[in-house]
């Protein structure tokens, strides 16, 4: 009886414990008067950057936290410090950012959304953030396993990040409706976000290569919170890139040129698709074309999807398709059922970046160009920067 009573208490105290910790944080996440949510399928740490530095640059103290390729924190000066986890990504960590954030008085709170389940999303921002400018960068065919196996899906799963009687901004220029549908119910007022309201002239400010949404977007937001075109854009200009960003480098050795572009952040097809048909159109690709598709095991559903759009849309405009990573056999397996000739598959599995660096030279006649895609993790962030070591600044 004596030791029931004890459980209960425990019980009891863990309870309260837990009500009274959730009140602090809601008086926390209120005293920051701006809050911005953001969400979607590609671009969200682009933009979640984007948005920091124009608010910074107009003069609108906040705290930045990227989730990324790698988990970041931007003080109010711009400066970045990592953020340690003692195991894997968990929402939970977003209320030491926002106690952070409430402890240093500043005026805006920028975080990227790093939740997948549906219900983790809704806890998020209904819980969690309560945000006053939720922000919907698309909606693609990604983690169909989690959020959905169609485009609407994803679209509703997401959808839950939408704030209440606020403002959403996007640039989902696909199944906008579903967005508008729900912003709608919850009295929220939706922006949806021309990518031409940004010139090319502009664009030239940046010294990676941007992509004309996430400006556009990250603009309208920061000129809805007061902030002027021009300073906001200034201040975009100076901000870091993620580490995943979209860049390309020149690897000249041994008589041979080599052209590397770093596409491994934008993992699902339609956004590797667009931007092959960009780098083709804008910027041409020279002599031998090589994709090079890092795979993970544990994310084989996101191989298929690649290796169904590489075969089926752009094999007859490559000379090959080198892979490397983890199940590689099983990707070989599944790009040769979906079409490509397997005379243009070369299979280097899990190995060095050096490794891989003297497969594509070895097929580079005089001038190549590397499409890099699949992850980041594995062994394509150190890929990456092997490349990025080797090359001459362009």
């Amino acid at each position: 009886m004596y030791s029931s009573y004890i459980l209960l208490g425990i019980l009891a105290f863990i309870v309260i414990a837990g009500v009274w910790e959730y009140i602090r944080h809601q008086k926390r996440i209120y005293s920051i008067p701006i809050r911005i949510h953001i969400n979607g399928t590609r671009g969200k740490s682009s933009v979640t950057r984007l948005i920091g530095a124009g608010l910074r640059a107009g003069g609108i103290s906040n705290i930045t936290k990227v989730t990324g390729t790698f988990p970041r924190l931007i003080l109010e000066d711009g400066t970045e410090t990592a953020i340690y986890r003692k195991s894997g990504a968990n929402i939970i960590e977003q209320l030491s950012i926002v106690r952070f954030a409430s402890e240093r008085k500043v005026q805006a709170l920028v975080m990227e959304c790093m939740a997948l389940q549906p219900i983790y999303q809704t806890i998020t921002e209904h819980k969690m953030i309560h945000s006053t400018i939720g922000v919907m960068t698309n909606v693609r065919l990604d983690h169909i396993d989690i959020m959905g196996h169609t485009l609407p899906e994803i679209a509703e799963t997401m959808g839950r990040t939408i704030p209440r009687n606020e403002h959403l901004f996007s640039s989902e220029n696909v199944i906008p409706d579903i967005l508008s549908g729900i912003a709608k119910k919850r009295n929220t007022t939706a922006h949806f976000i021309d990518p031409e309201t940004v010139s090319t002239e502009e664009m030239k400010g940046f010294r990676y290569i941007e992509h004309r949404e996430n400006v556009s977007l990250a603009l309208a937001i920061c000129q809805h919170l007061g902030v002027d075109r021009k300073v906001a854009l200034c201040g975009m200009y100076e901000a870091t890139p993620d580490a995943g960003v979209l860049t390309k480098h020149r690897v000249d050795v041994a008589g041979k040129q080599v052209f590397f572009y770093n596409v491994f952040a934008a993992n699902d097809p339609d956004s590797t698709l667009l931007i092959w048909q960009k780098i083709r159109k804008e910027a041409g690709m020279e002599g031998t074309r090589i994709i090079l598709l890092n795979t993970r095991q544990d994310r084989l559903d996101r191989a298929r999807q690649l290796a169904d759009m590489v075969a089926g849309r752009i094999a007859d405009e490559a000379d090959f398709l080198v892979l490397m990573g983890q199940s590689g056999e099983v990707v070989e397996s599944m790009v040769v059922g979906y079409g490509m000739p397997k005379k243009k598959i070369i299979n280097l599995g899990y190995t060095e970046p050096e490794n891989i660096f003297e497969a594509v030279l070895s097929i580079t006649q005089k001038t190549s160009t590397i499409f890099a895609i699949g992850n980041m993790g594995g062994m394509g962030a150190a890929t990456a920067e092997f490349f990025e070591r080797k090359s001459t600044p362009l």
